[in-house]
């Protein structure tokens, strides 16, 4: 089968197309034949070498989350699995290929009323949406920052905020992003490649202040957002994808009475983890939350799609198909 293998750390390129033996399922496991597999932006890091998880022994085939149909059943699965319409995360790598063999203990079903690509779009990203929506718990008329406010884990924070009755300030790096946060629900918007976005900020929210900051960013961004934030506010933290964690003082956080909430928090088990993605895929069969697919990539041009990602040109969701 056709895949895309990681020999070695470094820029884009060294994605490289090639082949590797079709997967057969063992005990328990099926085979997915795979229609799209999301990037999520941590793995551009790995690839990279510098991500802020424990890096992978090389080589291997890079991808986590992948959706398609199941084609083969192993033993002690229910051969009546076969055919399904399936998301599922695999572990960490594996999923930049054109099949999968995964535990049906991960498997979570499609509905009819959403098309592939927008579950897996879903898979990652809506999973930690509900996680911090609910680690954030955002109450009527609150105003929430939500940094990064265009991509495919921000689109979805937009919305769900908007539904809970919060007050939305998306904060992105270009007008075209920003348009499409304003579109989702954002009620401010501001372009933190600009000097002075936090004073602008300031004064659309007025004097009730932002009372939760969704900060995966971090670096001058993330502490910017966090000197905006109102007295007794929540710091929420997820990312640094500037490369660094936001720096703030104890000091400040007790002088201010901020409450940090940090990634280790959203979840209480890989369990939950699970069912957090089956909600957001359920919101979306329901026509409540609509992920957003800005670009998709030929698996192997898989290099192209980390080199978009990383120069911040892509709207929402980047997707990998087969």
């Amino acid at each position: 089968m056709r895949a895309v293998w990681l020999q070695e750390f470094g820029g884009p390129e060294v994605l490289v197309p090639g082949e590797a033996p079709d997967p057969r399922p063992g005990p328990g496991q099926v085979v997915i034949e795979v229609a799209a597999i999301g990037i999520p932006f941590v793995e551009t890091q790995v690839r990279s070498g510098v991500a802020p998880v424990p890096l992978p022994r090389l080589p291997i085939i890079p991808g986590n989350g992948v959706g398609g149909t199941i084609v083969e059943v192993g033993p002690d699965a229910d051969p009546a699995l076969q055919g399904r319409r399936v998301v599922t995360s695999l572990g960490g790598s594996g999923g930049y290929a054109e099949r999968v063999a995964v535990d049906i203990g991960g498997l979570i079903t499609v509905p009819p009323e959403l098309d592939i690509t927008d579950a897996v779009a879903l898979l990652a990203d809506g999973r930690t949406a509900m996680g911090l929506i609910r680690a954030a718990a955002p109450r009527p008329g609150e105003w929430v920052l939500v940094e990064s406010a265009a991509g495919g884990l921000g689109s979805l924070l937009v919305q769900l905020l908007s539904n809970a009755g919060a007050q939305v300030v998306a904060v992105a790096s270009s007008q075209r992003k920003l348009d499409l946060a304003a579109e989702l629900g954002a009620k401010v918007t501001a372009d933190y490649t600009r000097d002075g976005w936090g004073d602008r900020v300031r004064e659309a929210v007025g004097e009730a202040g932002v009372r939760i900051v969704l900060d995966g960013v971090g670096g001058a961004i993330g502490r910017t957002a966090f000197e905006l934030l109102a007295p007794r506010g929540r710091f929420v933290m997820f990312g640094a994808a500037s490369g660094a964690p936001t720096h703030a003082t104890v000091a400040e956080v007790f002088q201010r009475g901020i409450v940090l909430v940090t990634i280790g928090q959203f979840f209480d088990s890989p369990a939950d983890i699970k069912a957090m993605a089956e909600a957001a895929i359920a919101e979306a069969a329901a026509g409540r939350l609509r992920p957003v697919i800005g670009q998709t990539f030929p698996l192997e041009r898989a290099g192209d799609a980390h080199a978009a990602i990383e120069a911040r040109t892509t709207l929402g969701k980047t997707l990998l198909i087969p």
